[in-house]
């Protein structure tokens, strides 16, 4: 009998989706990209057409903490939230919304987010308030690797609710205390439930080496004048590198076998990303902006070198961490998500899944339902036929009608239950088609 998992949940921000080698990657000039995580892939169970809740990253953490459609909150209509935001009182995760820490925590687990929150500033919002009993990491979208500021150029590091200044690389240090953690909390008999939110690959981009870099960006964290796929390339290696310590010490402590560890992006690639077949990226609703890794690894239930294409949404991994847990939602709060645990046990077993996405970048909506998705960007209507066109090139909109008005109608009645994006939500984009050529 299987006793309650241990859980470490990884999120990378803005990765592509073939940024790692065991979803078509490239290596780079120095080798294999990603090394831990394809091996993770081969001795687990890789999904081939799972989603995040939304192409911009703190609404899918939204739903991420919540197990819930991201748009039942205020804060998940910010695309995404951003400093601007410091002092609201409604721009953030309320404290009193169960949560997937929280749940865990009142059933005797550990818990820890090391590395990004992105949900709303103090005083009204944090992790500690939202059910994590250790909290490591930047409360903003996105912050420099060395001096931990973010764009606005304040100091964003924090232990817990205080400012905790730190010389060093961050994703060097996300990876050192998230090996501590493990350490003190894996000598005792609870289980734990640790949240791996990486800030790599975003923005800016500087590798271990690139130290000199942070004078020059800190007036423009966009870094629209530099980047490329090289180091762009080494920052994804610098976290698969501390996957792999992190792995090292769950070992370690004896607890590999009955860890459920987790992999994936809150969104889709950035602008040096890879995305092959897909078109789009961040921001859009085309495939490259929400098609995402995902990785499961879980030796005690997983058969290694699996393989499905089962439809997912980062909140049916929340939902599914709870199902492994054996805790039960909150009344008050039932998950939109669904557990995978099925799928997990047999690959093969897979099941309908629709899944539906809005943004008011664009006026944006999609719906895929099995093989089809409906689309609509700056009110042009679409039909795609997924697996024969992953590209979305091939808009079978007039030669399918009744199947467009029907998926139309499915996303329709599906936003129907939603609350309507306010008014004053706000995009930003933080570069356009003046800084470089759009997609």
């Amino acid at each position: 009998m299987i006793t309650r998992p241990d859980i470490v949940f990884v999120v990378a921000d803005d990765l592509g989706y073939a940024d790692l080698g065991c979803y078509g990657g490239r290596p780079a000039t120095f080798g294999p990209v990603s090394p831990v995580l394809d091996g993770l892939a081969a001795n687990g169970l890789r999904f081939t057409e799972g989603y995040s809740n939304s192409p911009v990253c703190s609404p899918t953490r939204f739903a991420l903490m919540t197990a819930r459609w991201q748009y039942r909150l205020r804060g998940a209509a910010e695309e995404p939230i951003n400093s601007a935001s410091r002092g609201s009182t409604t721009l953030g995760l309320p404290p009193a919304h169960p949560t997937l820490p929280s749940l865990l925590r009142d059933a005797g687990y550990r818990t820890a987010l090391i590395g990004k929150w992105h949900l709303g500033y103090p005083p009204a919002f944090s992790p500690l308030k939202s059910g994590y009993e250790t909290f490591f990491g930047p409360m903003s979208g996105g912050v420099d690797y060395f001096t931990h500021c973010d764009w606005r150029g304040r100091h964003d590091l924090f232990l817990g609710d205080d400012e905790h200044p730190t010389h060093g690389y961050l994703t060097d240090l996300i990876t050192d205390r998230a090996v501590r953690w493990i350490g003190e909390v894996g000598a005792r008999s609870a289980p734990f439930f640790l949240s791996l939110h990486y800030t790599a690959p975003h923005w800016p981009w500087e590798t271990r080496d690139d130290e000199a870099l942070a004078a020059e960006v800190k007036d423009n964290l966009f870094h629209l004048h530099g980047g490329n796929i090289h180091s762009y390339r080494r920052m994804i290696h610098h976290m698969d590198e501390g996957i792999g310590r992190v792995m090292a010490a769950l070992r370690a402590a004896g607890r590999e076998r009955n860890t459920l560890v987790v992999f994936t992006s809150d969104n889709g690639g950035e602008r040096f990303s890879d995305n092959w077949p897909l078109v789009g990226g961040k921001m859009d609703l085309t495939e490259g902006g929400i098609r995402v890794p995902w990785i499961a690894h879980w030796p005690a239930v997983i058969a290694p070198g699996g393989c499905t294409a089962q439809h997912c949404l980062t909140m049916d991994w929340s939902a599914t961490m709870l199902a492994a847990a054996g805790v039960a939602a909150h009344p008050d709060h039932p998950p939109d998500g669904v557990d995978l645990l099925p799928v997990l046990r047999d690959p093969a077993a897979t099941f309908a899944r629709p899944l539906f996405w809005r943004m008011k970048h664009r006026g944006q909506r999609a719906h895929r339902d099995g093989r089809w998705k409906y689309l609509r960007v700056d009110g042009h209507e679409y039909l795609f036929d997924i697996p024969a066109d992953e590209r979305e090139r091939a808009n079978l909109a007039k030669r399918q009608p009744e199947r467009l008005a029907a998926m139309r109608a499915a996303y329709e009645a599906w936003e129907a239950t939603m609350p309507a994006i306010p008014d004053d939500a706000t995009v930003s984009l933080g570069y356009g088609a003046a800084d470089m050529p759009q997609r």
